[in-house]
């Protein structure tokens, strides 16, 4: 089984660079691209073959690849008679290519070997010092940036303050506290604190396969100066292959298991998916619902020992070639269960802020209580409130827990639509409100 290690050396500076001018520099050359000319043969192929006749500018396009470079590649193909032309237009882009039987052929047969025909990839060395170059280690909050963040949300300051530490640590965070005490809410919207865009590809190449890691469910693109997809300039000086998101926020709950930790081969399709930390780096991993995965405790934590401590991960293509990736997440763990009922001390110390989300103060609980009126547009009523204070919660033993307000005025909604009348305060709509909430014991 070989191993593949990436180092970080003087190319990062440049990168640094090339990250603040939004896109790296496109490639002049085949060998400036990072790729085997062989396996841009079989993508340039395999494009054409499912696209049919397609022009110098539709192919630069698909491929997000310079017309230099697919001129030279194009030229070989032809030699190889591969391609032919079929049309010249008047315009510099406006070469029209289409496959000749023998590349209808090879095409077929690569397709069949491994589907993937999009976006070049780039190497995997230019992922891992892109990834170095914008280390979301790098990202620190002072105390003025994180509660100006979270005004509008009813936190208090011991929360945000601790939470802010933990940003700056670019260690793994450690969320703990009743369900419904705000803990996943709080994990999502970190990407507040993240400052900053990054750089990522659409898919790394390792080994002559081929790994997609943008995700557009996850990735949140944001525009470039105009042209930037794809139409044909001879001019263009960024690399297309990359592409310019906000800082991610990835989360996985219950439904998490080992094997989503692992690179993920379609048989469809037969290229990879990059798991979920991979789509995730320089920015926020969130482990949800810990304790509640389909797989033991033990063995998901025992999954993060090595990146957790060093930074790096090891993924293993289906032919046993083992590679290293960066790790550059922050890794935040929310639970609803004792933390030392799920993990022992030597995980805990490798987690650098543990922070406990406990049952709001009686002012935070009604601050957001009225901003929940204000959003349903039902009055706020002080009797009421008192009301539910002491004759519910106290009652009951309920603590005031951060989703309470919003379940129970959305049920004061409900009816209220349902009876065709306007939602109101009052004895008889906060009790059906709360005996329709909670289950009778």
């Amino acid at each position: 089984m070989s191993v593949q290690t990436f180092k970080i050396e003087g190319g990062v500076s440049s990168l640094v660079d090339a990250a603040a001018q939004r896109l790296p520099p496109a490639p002049k050359t085949i060998e400036e691209t990072g790729l085997d000319s062989t396996f841009l043969v079989e993508l340039a192929a395999k494009v054409m073959f499912l696209r049919g006749q397609s022009s110098l500018a539709d192919l630069c396009h698909e491929l997000r690849l310079p017309a230099s470079v697919l001129e030279s590649l194009l030229a070989f193909m032809r030699g190889e008679r591969l391609v032919e032309v079929v049309r010249r237009g008047a315009a510099e882009g406006d070469v029209h290519y289409q496959l000749t039987d023998t590349g209808r052929n090879r095409a077929a047969g690569f397709l069949e070997r491994r589907g993937y025909a999009g976006a070049a990839p780039v190497s995997l060395q230019a992922y891992c010092d892109m990834v170095e170059a914008q280390s979301v280690a790098d990202v620190h909050v002072t105390s003025e940036e994180v509660h100006k963040a979270f005004a509008d949300q009813v936190l208090s300051r011991r929360l945000l303050d601790q939470v802010g530490a933990a940003m700056n640590s670019g260690r793994a965070m450690f969320l703990y506290g009743p369900a419904g005490s705000g803990k996943t809410y709080l994990a999502e919207r970190l990407r507040r604190l993240l400052h900053g865009d990054i750089v990522l590809p659409y898919a790394i190449n390792v080994g002559s396969e081929v790994i997609q890691v943008f995700d557009p469910i996850v990735h949140e693109p944001v525009a470039e100066p105009a042209a930037a997809e794809g139409s044909f300039e001879r001019s263009v000086v960024s690399d297309l292959r990359w592409i310019r998101c906000r800082r991610p926020v990835v989360l996985s709950g219950g439904e998490l298991r080992l094997s989503m930790l692992d690179l993920d081969f379609d048989e469809a399709t037969g290229y990879y998916q990059a798991p979920p930390h991979v789509k995730a780096n320089n920015g926020i991993y969130v482990v949800d619902d810990l304790g509640r995965q389909q797989v033991a405790v033990r063995d998901l934590l025992n999954r993060w020992i090595v990146p957790l401590d060093r930074r790096i991960d090891y993924l293993s293509l289906r032919t046993g070639h083992k590679f290293k990736v960066p790790f550059d997440v922050v890794v935040v763990f929310s639970t609803n269960l004792e933390p030392s009922d799920l993990v022992d001390e030597a995980f805990l110390r490798r987690i650098g802020h543990k922070i406990r989300f406990a049952p709001m103060a009686e002012a935070d609980y009604r601050a957001v209580f009225c901003n929940v009126c204000a959003e349903y547009g039902i009055p706020f009523s002080e009797p009421m409130f008192a009301r539910l204070l002491r004759d519910y919660h106290a009652a009951n033993g309920k603590p005031l827990l951060a989703c309470y307000p919003r379940d129970l005025l959305s049920q004061v909604r409900d009816f209220a639509l349902y009876e065709g009348v306007a939602p109101t305060l009052t004895a008889e709509a906060l009790d059906r409100a709360w005996h329709n909430y909670f289950i009778e014991e």
